[in-house]
C-alpha cells in the first residue's frame, strides 16, 4: 500500500537528539529551540518566534495577544481545522465564517467586509496547502476597522506572498511542524510577529505565567507568577528533529516539488477535458508544495475515485469537513452570507499521497492509475 504520508528523516535527526539528551536538558528553550528559532528569524525575517508544542497552541496564544473576550466576533473560513477556531472560542470568541474562493479555497477576501460588525476583534486568514490568502486586501480592511490579523500558516512554511514569508505579514503568523507537514517534530508550532511590545507578555504565557525567560537572562533573580499562562514549550528532542529537518530545508523542498509537477503536469489533460480541477496559484504567490490535491465532480465520483484507488493500493484523504456545518460550528459560530462555494467544493476536493520519502515510480503509478479512471 503506499502511505498518505510518512515522516521524514533526511538528516541529522537522530543524531541531534542524543545530542540533546547529551546537554543534560530536555526540558525546552535550550540549544535546539534557540537554534530553531534563530533560523526562522532570519530566513523569514521575523523579528520574534516563539516555538511551541502545537500551532493550536501558538494559535492561543495568538488569541490571547490579541486580547480576545467574551462577545467578540473573529472572522474566518469555515473550511479549515478545527484549531483555527477552537482557539478564539476558548477565549469565549463567535466566529463569524465566510465563504471561500473556488480557484485556491482560501477565505474570499471580497467578502470579509461584509461580515464586519462592531463586535468584530480579528481576522484569521488561513493559507490553504501553502497558497497566500490576497493579504493586501485583507491587511487594507484590518487597518481600516482596526483588527488584528492572525495568520493560520500552519501549511504555510516556506511559503510566500509577493515575496514575504506568510506568517510575517499579520500581527500573528501560527506555523505547524506536525508529522504531517513539510518539516516536522512530530508534534510542534511555532508563533511569529514582528513587533517587540508582544514579547514579554509572550513570554510569559508560553511559561506557565510567569517570568522564567527573564530570570534565565539574568534580569530578574527569581522568576514569580506574573500573569496568566500554561505550557505551551516544547522539548529539546522535538527541537532537535525540527532543527535536522530545517538544516534540509531545501532538500524537502526539492522533492516535494518534484512530487508536485509531476502530478501537476501528468494530469493536465484530465483538466483540459473538464474531468478534473488542479490546484492554483495566483501571480505573486509562491507555493511550497504541502500537498497536491484534485477536484472531481461531485462527492460521489470522489467516493468512487478513493474505492478505485485504495483497491490499486493507494490510500488518499479528503480534507475538512467546514466548520459551520458541525455541531460545535452552530453552536460557536455562524455563516456570512451564503455558502455558495465552502461545502460544493470540499466534497470535491481529494489530497494525493505527498512526503519526501515518496519514490517518483509510486508517483508515476499514482497518476497513471487516476488517468486510467472511469470519471
Amino acid at each position: 500500500m503506499i502511505d498518505f504520508n510518512r515522516p521524514a528523516i533526511v538528516g541529522k535527526e537522530l543524531t541531534y537528539i542524543k545530542d540533546a539528551v547529551d546537554q543534560g536538558m530536555l526540558c525546552g528553550d535550550g540549544k535546539y529551540t534557540k537554534l530553531c528559532s534563530a533560523w526562522m528569524k532570519e530566513r523569514f525575517q521575523a523579528n520574534q518566534v516563539f516555538l511551541t508544542t502545537s500551532c493550536t497552541h501558538a494559535l492561543e496564544m495568538a488569541a490571547f495577544l490579541c486580547d480576545i473576550e467574551p462577545g467578540d466576533e473573529v472572522i474566518m473560513p469555515s473550511y479549515t481545522f478545527v484549531s483555527t477556531a477552537d482557539a478564539f472560542v476558548l477565549r469565549g470568541a463567535r466566529i463569524v465564517f465566510v465563504d471561500i474562493r473556488p480557484d485556491t479555497m482560501n477565505m474570499d477576501e471580497k467578502l470579509i467586509e461584509q461580515a464586519i460588525t462592531e463586535k468584530t476583534k480579528a481576522i484569521v486568514p488561513v493559507h490553504y496547502a501553502g497558497v497566500a490568502c490576497e493579504m493586501d486586501a485583507i491587511m487594507a480592511l484590518a487597518e481600516k476597522y482596526h483588527l488584528k490579523v492572525v495568520e493560520d500558516a500552519a501549511q504555510g512554511v516556506e511559503a510566500y506572498y509577493h515575496g514575504k514569508a506568510l506568517g510575517t505579514i499579520g500581527d500573528f503568523g501560527c506555523y505547524s511542524f506536525h508529522e504531517t507537514k513539510n518539516y516536522t517534530m512530530g508534534e510542534g508550532g511555532a508563533l511569529v510577529f514582528q513587533k517587540n511590545e508582544y514579547q514579554e507578555k509572550a513570554e510569559i504565557l508560553r511559561e506557565k505565567g510567569t517570568d522564567r525567560s527573564k530570570f534565565f537572562r539574568g534580569q530578574v533573580d527569581k522568576y514569580r507568577w506574573i500573569d496568566y499562562g500554561s505550557s505551551y514549550l516544547p522539548s529539546e528532542m522535538n527541537a532537535a528533529y525540527l532543527y535536522a529537518q530545517l538544516e534540509e530545508a531545501e532538500k524537502i523542498d526539492r522533492k516535494r516539488h518534484q512530487i508536485y509537477n509531476y502530478y501537476h503536469e501528468g494530469l493536465k489533460s484530465l483538466e483540459d477535458q473538464e474531468k478534473i480541477r488542479r490546484p492554483f496559484v495566483p501571480e505573486g504567490c509562491k507555493h511550497n508544495a504541502h500537498m497536491y490535491y484534485i477536484k472531481v465532480k461531485d462527492l460521489e465520483t470522489r467516493s468512487r475515485l478513493i474505492t478505485y484507488l485504495k483497491e490499486n493500493e493507494i490510500c488518499t484523504a479528503f480534507h475538512y469537513v467546514p466548520l459551520h456545518s458541525s455541531p460545535a460550528g452552530r453552536k460557536f459560530g455562524r455563516f456570512s452570507g451564503e455558502d455558495v462555494y465552502t461545502t460544493r467544493e470540499s466534497e470535491r476536493l481529494l489530497r494525493l499521497p505527498m512526503f519526501y520519502n515518496l519514490e517518483m515510480s509510486d508517483v508515476e503509478y499514482i497518476t497513471e492509475k487516476i488517468l486510467s479512471f472511469e470519471f
